[in-house]
């Protein structure tokens, strides 16, 4: 069954065309990245999934059904903008948003016990959510929208605001729920995040597709056309623009795309011969970041 599935469905607010007659197929059980730069739709997109907006054109069903009190209550939904109540004690915003998915109160308390002393914040349960920094009030959203145990999770930018620990902390307890069964779409800007964990992703531009598919797949589409080198030293060696299209360096090393039929030997070879010292050098497929920027690039174009 797919989790999410949308059909046609376009939004728009006055002259502007938010999302364009996007088709969206989320299957049950997956991580789904949903990806695109500033502005693309991402957001809008979510929210229609969520019902918080509705679509001028088209349809969206989850799990086999158009949106309704029922099926939403099977969905857990995380904004990017924090939707807590910042006078309310932490235990008591994770209760009331508990209720209004139908769980007990008791086993609201017990849940949020639970989850608290799992992200560490047990201490801070009774203090208000103001007086908590930006990355412990985002870890209070990340309970708000699982504690009443969503079949689907829907996160916007989850990782805003947190430590790399913490993200580290997240995305573990993500990778678990999808071991259980949860399907998650996450929208990031995190591309390395995205690499790591998804298995399917969708780019939207301008809220038009430009991409979609199994991650895996695309990568391998492109084929290894990626150098990774780590290196000291002189960098002339990568001013050999009939081997390199197009380099991204990152300090001491860096990722240069080379051109179709180029041996990387021959950039080896020169690098030696610059005596750069090499201590990595890799041939990968392209990294997503790469893909992203090229798909929006030619999209632009």
């Amino acid at each position: 069954m797919d989790a999410v599935l949308l059909e046609g469905v376009s939004k728009y607010y006055n002259s502007v065309t938010a999302v364009n007659h996007l088709d969206l197929r989320v299957g049950e059980g997956s991580l789904y990245g949903l990806l695109g730069p500033n502005g693309a739709g991402k957001t809008t997109t979510l929210r229609m999934m969520m019902r918080v907006l509705v679509p001028d054109q088209g349809t969206v069903h989850i799990f086999g059904e158009p949106i309704c009190d029922r099926v939403q209550d099977l969905t857990g939904y995380l904004p990017e903008e924090r939707g807590l109540y910042p006078r309310m004690k932490v235990r008591e915003v994770l209760r009331f948003l508990a209720a209004l998915k139908g769980v007990a109160e008791g086993e609201a308390n017990r849940r949020a016990r639970q989850w608290l002393e799992r992200l560490e914040l047990a201490e801070w349960g009774e203090k208000k959510v103001i007086d908590l920094s930006k990355g412990m009030q985002q870890k209070v959203q990340f309970i708000a929208a699982v504690l009443h145990q969503p079949r689907l999770l829907i996160l916007d930018e989850p990782f805003s605001g947190l430590d790399p620990l913490n993200a580290q902390v997240l995305k573990d307890i993500m990778l678990e729920m999808r071991q259980h069964g949860t399907t998650l779409i996450l929208s990031t800007h995190r591309m390395e995040q995205v690499e790591m964990m998804c298995d399917f992703i969708c780019l939207i531009h301008q809220g038009s597709k430009v991409l979609e598919g199994e991650l895996a797949a695309i990568k391998r589409s492109y084929g290894k056309n990626t150098l990774r080198i780590q290196y000291s030293g002189n960098g002339d060696f990568l001013n050999l623009s009939a081997l390199i299209e197009s380099t991204n360096h990152y300090g001491a090393m860096v990722e240069a795309r080379l051109r179709p039929g180029a041996d990387p030997q021959e950039i080896l070879k020169r690098a030696v011969e610059c005596g750069a010292r090499i201590t990595r050098f890799e041939l990968i497929e392209p990294p997503l970041n790469d893909i992203f920027i090229e798909k929006v690039s030619k999209a632009d174009a």
